[in-house]
């Protein structure tokens, strides 16, 4: 069904006149409205969004800058709350095809990409797009809240990338009926815990000149939630499955998660790493854990995970697409008789996906039992330990060789 919507009426005070207001456009003299025009406004009035409408939780916004670039495109608003949470703004003319074929899965990218990033690299991306020395980002949200402390909102801003809890919002002059039906594809989309709005923002000429803007909500997603979040290289260890209403299946995945924390924070208690530059993660709450390297903007770690299916934990060693971290990959990769040597003949060298991949893994059943999960725990222990000797400073005398970053 077609939403029809009527042109809003201004009522002259102490009189009965009414003056219907005009679209902006052509025919009104002022020129269509562009997608720069919302761009602008979003980012001076962010109050025009309206967003509690959508999920309360990213209420308040501070918006940070236009243009943010990213490997994925430039996101059009990237704004955040005090507290840490991403909000996205992708801003469309309607009337546009490819708008309507094209927005959600552009923003989704947008998103992809950020789930990669750490507070550090947002502070770097806003730094270069603003051109702005220091750390615009916290002062333009110490700005609206000064008591912004700064170690917790770096934590918590990382966090949130990484686990993708974003909320992402598609805002057009007109958004037509076949934009609204491409919400349904996000609830076949694997990836992130997002919430998603669609936001008509048709802008009136008021009598003396100004603008009147009447934000409407169209649709909005339920939080798409998952246990497998941004899982590195496409290592998927839970089923992706999405039942929306069921409170036994949540009930099951909040289970599940507090169990899979528990199980790494008990292996974090056994791990003990010779390295004591080694950054150790916190316990996680999904499949696998992220042991940094010493690559550029967080280009290479080691992946340690657990396969409920297989009964198998392992590590392997990963990095982003295009970046030092790859090349350092590539270049113990091409050294790998001795690095095999050094990590005493077990680990295996693979290719996945046009890259090579140096892991080692190992079945162990049933996990569940208590005394198998220790003698998991003491060789994953083993293990972990050997590829940060080996790998952590081939990682850094890869970089430090000059392999390029683009």
């Amino acid at each position: 069904m077609t939403r029809q919507n009527s042109a809003p009426l201004l009522l002259e005070p102490d009189s009965d006149t009414a003056v219907r207001l005009d679209p902006l456009n052509k025919s009104s003299g002022y020129g269509d409205v562009s997608e720069a025009d919302i761009q602008h406004y979003v980012q001076a009035h962010p109050s025009c969004l309206p967003i509690t409408e959508i999920d309360p939780i990213f209420a308040g916004p501070v918006p940070i800058c236009t243009e943010l670039n990213t490997p994925a495109g430039a996101i059009d608003n990237f704004m955040v709350t005090p507290s840490g949470l991403p909000v996205l703004v992708e801003c469309k003319l309607w009337r546009n095809p490819e708008a309507r074929r094209e927005v959600v899965g552009q923003i989704l990218d947008y998103a992809k990409e950020l789930s990669r990033w750490s507070a550090a690299d947002l502070q770097r991306a806003v730094r270069q797009r603003l051109n702005r020395k220091g750390d615009p980002l916290l002062e333009s949200v110490r700005a609206v809240d000064p008591t912004v402390e700064e170690s917790l909102f770096n934590d918590a801003l990382t966090l949130n990338l990484r686990r993708g809890r974003f909320l992402l919002l598609i805002v057009g002059d007109g958004i037509r009926e076949g934009v609204e039906a491409l919400v349904e594809y996000l609830q076949a989309h694997a990836g992130l815990h997002f919430t998603l709005g669609l936001v008509e923002m048709p802008i009136y000429l008021m009598p003396g000149g100004g603008r009147l803007i009447v934000p409407r909500v169209l649709a909005r997603t339920a939080v798409i939630t998952r246990t497998v979040v941004a899982v590195p290289e496409g290592l998927a260890l839970e089923d992706g499955h999405d039942n929306d209403g069921d409170e036994s299946i949540d009930k099951d995945r909040l289970a599940l998660t507090d169990e899979q924390q528990k199980f790494w924070k008990a292996f974090l208690d056994v791990l003990k790493l010779d390295d004591p530059e080694q950054p150790i993660p916190k316990p996680a709450r999904q499949g696998y854990l992220g042991f940094m390297l010493p690559a550029p903007s967080g280009s290479s770690w080691l992946t340690v995970y657990r396969d409920l299916r297989q009964n198998e934990v392992g590590v392997f060693l990963s990095s982003h697409r295009n970046t030092a971290g790859e090349r350092a990959m590539f270049a113990i990769a091409d050294d790998w008789d001795d690095v095999k040597q050094q990590l005493g003949g077990s680990a295996v060298l693979v290719e996945k996906d046009g890259r090579p991949r140096i892991i080692e893994c190992r079945p162990f059943a049933p996990l569940t039992q208590l005394q198998v999960r220790q003698v998991a725990f003491q060789w994953l222990a083993e293990r972990v330990n050997a590829f940060v000797n080996v790998l952590r400073p081939r990682v850094r005398s890869a970089v430090g060789d000059g392999l390029p970053v683009d």
